[in-house]
């Protein structure tokens, strides 16, 4: 069942939020007419439509199921570095212009705050991803029977999985933007993710080994294969760590694995390049354009373009198309990441990275897919380079401080090198640093760059997006470890 939609974005966004309200261009110019009253440089109203759905199973139950549909329109007025911002979850000429005045309002008395309020066309640029609803893809009972059977398979693939979580999401979400440029754009937008956790037990001892993944399309994605990859890499990781030994403390060499560990890059390197820490001065990066900020060899990009990907968007959150953004190139710093307002404000393009959680948020620069580029280096040949160090394959939490630079991440999976052999793994294992130091620190680059399996969600000034990362095999000299050894 593919719940293939209308494949047309702007007449799918008409019928579900203009047209049953009886909206049209009348009320955006009234309400534009109603902003403008005050001097402000640029003005847009973001419409939405969100269906989603979400089921959870624990010891062998589908225990939790979700159902939520949510709509609304926010209404924005830039002047200078200033934003007046209202929405409302009503969609209604009245709701509009009430939101509209209100912007106004605080246009007027040069504040920045949101307000909830009760009671030329442009064409995105892409077609990364079908015009579908995920929801409507799978009957509810085929989604129970999926994570029953992804269930069944992790239990079956060892004897010493012991506990088995699992949990299923699926989202439709249309979104209108009507700017005071004259620009009128629509994207529809799918979205599943599959997680899975598994508890695995020996002589008493419990490890725990996490994997999923989605992207930009219906449920159809989770074949037998892919939930056997998910199956396989959790119950790997978790027999792992049973194996597992404290991890020594110390300044070593470390080896990132490929794909997810890209989750440092994004952390510790990615949130340093928003357009918005860069024009306030508060990021490490700021005016470094054209200085060397990584070794040579390495390429950082941040790609919204990618087929599919959970990052990938057809038009960013302001209409904007979104972009391949090469930030830094060979080492050294390109660009950074802009919505309008910041682009606007330091005089170059916007990137396509506007982004924000909900019609009821605010946009700012935000990553899309963020991930560094291969290098000509054999993985096996990495490894072997390494007299002792740590080879960290994938990681669990971590934050980073956009001012300094420092980050700490713990690895989920990680092991020891010695005389350039995997010598055992070890548990408890930090990475403590900074991130542009950190790249400096790069000194032999994988050939094999692989993007994340489809689970990430980032976190800003209260706001998540998806996201997507990913990075081939490197080695960091001198990257600090803590341990529990």
């Amino acid at each position: 069942m593919s719940a293939v939609i209308d494949s047309q974005p702007m007449n799918v966004a008409q019928n579900l939020l203009l047209e049953p309200w009886g909206l049209g261009n009348k009320d955006f110019d009234r309400a534009m007419g109603e902003i403008f009253k005050h001097k402000v440089d640029y003005a847009d109203l973001y419409f939405q439509y969100t269906r989603s759905e979400g089921w959870g199973l624990e010891e062998g139950i589908v225990k939790t199921g979700s159902f939520s549909i949510g709509q609304g329109v926010g209404v924005r007025a830039v002047a200078g570095e200033k934003t007046a911002f209202a929405y409302s979850d009503a969609l209604s000429s009245d709701a509009i212009m009430n939101a509209a005045r209100a912007v106004r309002e605080i246009a007027g008395a040069g504040q920045q705050r949101r307000i909830p309020i009760t009671g030329k066309q442009v064409p995105g640029a892409h077609a990364l991803y079908e015009s579908l609803d995920p929801v409507a893809s799978l009957p509810a009972e085929e989604k129970v029977r999926l994570l029953e059977r992804l269930e069944a398979m992790a239990r079956a693939r060892d004897p010493h999985v012991v506990q088995v979580m699992a949990s299923l999401g699926m989202e439709y979400d249309v979104v209108m933007v009507v700017g005071s440029d004259g620009r009128q754009c629509a994207d529809i937008r799918p979205l599943v993710r599959l997680s899975l956790t598994v508890i695995a037990e020996r002589n008493g001892r419990r490890e725990t080994g996490r994997a999923g993944g989605g992207g930009r399309t219906s449920l159809g994605y989770f074949t037998d294969d892919v939930l056997q990859s998910y199956v396989d890499q959790a119950v790997h990781e978790a027999m792992v760590n049973l194996e597992a030994r404290s991890a020594p403390a110390g300044e070593m060499t470390v080896v990132l694995g490929c794909g997810w560990p890209g989750i440092l890059l994004h952390e510790a390197v990615g949130h340093g390049l928003e357009g918005d820490f860069n024009r306030k001065g508060s990021s490490v990066f700021a005016g470094r354009i054209g200085q060397r900020v990584a070794s040579k060899g390495v390429t950082v990009v941040d790609d919204g373009t990618l087929s599919g990907r959970r990052g990938s968007l057809n038009i960013d959150d302001e209409g904007n198309p979104t972009q391949h953004n090469v930030l830094i190139e060979d080492g050294i710093l390109k660009g950074y990441l802009q919505d309008t307002m910041n682009a606007r404000l330091m005089g170059v393009a916007p990137t396509g990275n506007g982004r924000r959680e909900s019609f009821a948020h605010l946009p700012m620069p935000r990553m899309t897919n963020t991930y560094m580029l291969a290098g000509k280096d054999d993985p096996k040949e990495i490894v072997k380079s390494v007299k002792r160090g740590l080879y960290a394959v994938n990681f669990g939490g971590g934050q980073v401080d956009i001012t300094s630079g420092k980050f700490v991440f713990s690895a989920s999976e990680a092991y020891m090198i010695e005389n350039g052999e995997i010598a055992y793994p070890v548990k408890g294992a930090t990475l403590i640093g900074n991130g542009p130091d950190a790249l400096t620190r790069v000194s032999m680059i994988g050939r094999d760059m692989q993007l994340d399996s489809g689970v990430g969600t980032c976190g800003k000034e209260g706001q998540s997006v998806p996201v997507g990362v990913g990075m081939p095999t490197i080695r960091i000299d001198g990257l600090t470890v803590g341990g529990t050894a």
